[in-house]
């Protein structure tokens, strides 16, 4: 297999690896805000909000490169 074709498979790890990360980060905002941190764990939302407006223009891009051609 060429390498050009392992390019969308990886990217789509890394993206799965990004979502798995976003969802562990949000479990600890919301941890820290049950403990008293409401300004941190907003801060770490406010960080998280690149991740969100991001996606879809990732999914659409994924879809695209794992198209056939």
């Amino acid at each position: 297999m060429p390498n050009s074709d392992l390019l969308p498979s990886l990217l789509s790890k890394l993206y799965e690896n990004q979502l798995a990360l976003e969802a562990s980060i949000m479990e600890l905002s919301n941890w820290i805000e049950q403990r008293g941190s409401a300004d941190v764990a907003e801060n770490v939302r406010g960080a998280l909000d690149t991740l969100s407006h991001n996606e879809e223009f990732i999914k659409l891009t994924l879809a695209a490169l794992m198209s056939p051609e």
